[in-house]
C-alpha cells in the first residue's frame, strides 16, 4: 500500500438509480427532521423511509382531514356520553 496517492484526476463514479426514486431537493423545518431521525434511529431504519411512509399515509388516509368544526362536535358528543 502507498503511503500517498494521488486523487487529481479522480472522477466521481455514476450515481447508481433507485427503481421507482426520484431524488429531489426539499426543505423541511428542523424540528420535523430531528422528529423523523429520532424516531427512525428508535426502530433501526432509514428516517427518509420514516418520512415516505408518513407522506404515503397521508395520501392513503380515507378519513377527511380533521376540520374545526368536526373537532368541536366530536368533543361535545364525548363530554355527553361521559356526563351521562
Amino acid at each position: 500500500m502507498r503511503s500517498e496517492y494521488d486523487f487529481s484526476k479522480a472522477k466521481r463514479g455514476a450515481v447508481i438509480a433507485s427503481p421507482n426514486k426520484t431524488r429531489i431537493t426539499i426543505m423541511l423545518d428542523d424540528d420535523v427532521l430531528d422528529a423523523f431521525r429520532t424516531r427512525a434511529e428508535k426502530e433501526g431504519r432509514g428516517y427518509q423511509t420514516a418520512i415516505n411512509e408518513a407522506l404515503r399515509a397521508a395520501i392513503n388516509a380515507d378519513a377527511a382531514p380533521v376540520t374545526l368544526a368536526t373537532l368541536r362536535r366530536e368533543l361535545k358528543r364525548a363530554l355527553k356520553a361521559m356526563a351521562a
